[in-house]
C-alpha cells in the first residue's frame, strides 16, 4: 500500500506579497516634536553642570538633552507607527545593507544644533522627517526657545504653528541679479568656497543663524540664499528640507564632499545640474548644498 506521498525534487520559491496600510496623522508628529521640545527646555533652563556633556567619537557634543529628547521622540513614534523603522542621530544606525530596502521609515535628529544649545543662545531645534525611500514627505521642526513649530506635508505646503494660530509660509521670490539678496549661513563654516558662492551676489545682507534654522529661514521669506559647503548629515536637513520645498524653495546638491568638508567636486559644475539633495545614501553625509528661496525664471544658470 501505497503512502499516497510524492516526491518532489526541487522546492518551489514562493514568496508572500504583503501590503500594510498606516495613517500618520501630522498632529501627532507635531504633538511628538513639541514634546520632544519641552523636555529639552526642561534641561536647558537647569544648571548647565546637570547637563551631561559627552564628547562623541566625531568629537560633537552629546548632552542629556539630547538623549532625553530622543527618548520621548522614539517611544511616540513607535506608538504612532509601530511598522516605521526609525533612525535618529542618537540611535545604533541601521546597515544601508537593510535600510536601503526601507519604503518608508522616520529620520530623527532630536537636537540639532547641541553647540548652539550649549552657547545658550536658543538657536536649535528639533527635526522630525517621514521618509519614503530617499526623500522627505512630512517634516516637522520645534523651535524650543521661540515657541515655534514649522511643519510640511508633500503636497499640502508649509506651515507655521505658534501660540497665535497657525499660517502658511512662502519662500521669497528673488532675482540672481536682485541687490542685497539676504543670505543666512554659520560663521563657523565660512571657508573659501563658502566666500565664493556669496561674492557671486550683488552686495549680498549675510545672516549668521545655527542649526536648521538657516533652511527655515528660508522657507519662511526671511532669507533668500543658504549655502552650506561645509558637513552636514542627512538627519540634519531632511525635516527642513520638505518644508523648504512646500514653500517654493529648492535644496540642490552642490557637489560631493569628505568628512571634513574639502571638496571631492567641483560645487559650481555640481550645482548647475540642479539635482535636489537626496537620502538614505550608505554614507549619510551630505553633499555641499544651497537652499534658494523662490527663483525668478527658476533654474540657477539663469
Amino acid at each position: 500500500m501505497g503512502s499516497g506521498l510524492s516526491r518532489v525534487e526541487e522546492v518551489p520559491d514562493y514568496a508572500m506579497e504583503i501590503q500594510l496600510k498606516v495613517e500618520v496623522p501630522v498632529e501627532d508628529v507635531i504633538a511628538t516634536a513639541q514634546a520632544a521640545g519641552r523636555a529639552i527646555l526642561q534641561i536647558y533652563n537647569s544648571e548647565a553642570s546637570t547637563w551631561e556633556v559627552q564628547m562623541k567619537s566625531d568629537a560633537s557634543p552629546l548632552t542629556r538633552a539630547d538623549r532625553e529628547a530622543n527618548a520621548v521622540i522614539c517611544q511616540a513614534l513607535q506608538n504612532i507607527s509601530p511598522h516605521i523603522p526609525i533612525i535618529s542621530e542618537e540611535n545604533k544606525m541601521t546597515p544601508h545593507s537593510v535600510r536601503q530596502k526601507f519604503q518608508y521609515y522616520w529620520l530623527v535628529d532630536p537636537l540639532d544644533g547641541t553647540k548652539e544649545f550649549l552657547k545658550r543662545n536658543g538657536q536649535f531645534t528639533v527635526n522630525i522627517a517621514l521618509m519614503s525611500n530617499n526623500t522627505p514627505v512630512m517634516g516637522v521642526v520645534d523651535v524650543p526657545c521661540q515657541g515655534k513649530t514649522y511643519w510640511a506635508v508633500k503636497g499640502k505646503g508649509a506651515w507655521l504653528r505658534t501660540s497665535e494660530g497657525q499660517q502658511r509660509i512662502q519662500a521669497a521670490e528673488f532675482g540672481f541679479e536682485d541687490k542685497g539678496l539676504k543670505v543666512v549661513a554659520s560663521a563657523s563654516h565660512l571657508n573659501k568656497e563658502t566666500e565664493e558662492l556669496i561674492q557671486l551676489f550683488n552686495n549680498p545682507e549675510f545672516i549668521q543663524v545655527g542649526s536648521s534654522l538657516k533652511l527655515l529661514m528660508v522657507a519662511e521669506g526671511q532669507a533668500h540664499i543658504y549655502p552650506r559647503l561645509a558637513p552636514t548629515c542627512e538627519w540634519d536637513t531632511a525635516a527642513a528640507d520638505i518644508i523648504v520645498r512646500e514653500a517654493g524653495g529648492v535644496v540642490l546638491q552642490a557637489g560631493k564632499q569628505d568628512n571634513k568638508g574639502n571638496p571631492l567636486q567641483d560645487w559650481k559644475e555640481e550645482l548647475m545640474k540642479e539635482v535636489p539633495v537626496v537620502y538614505n545614501k550608505e554614507d549619510v553625509l551630505n553633499p555641499y548644498f544651497v537652499v534658494f528661496g523662490k527663483r525668478r525664471g527658476g533654474a540657477t544658470s539663469s
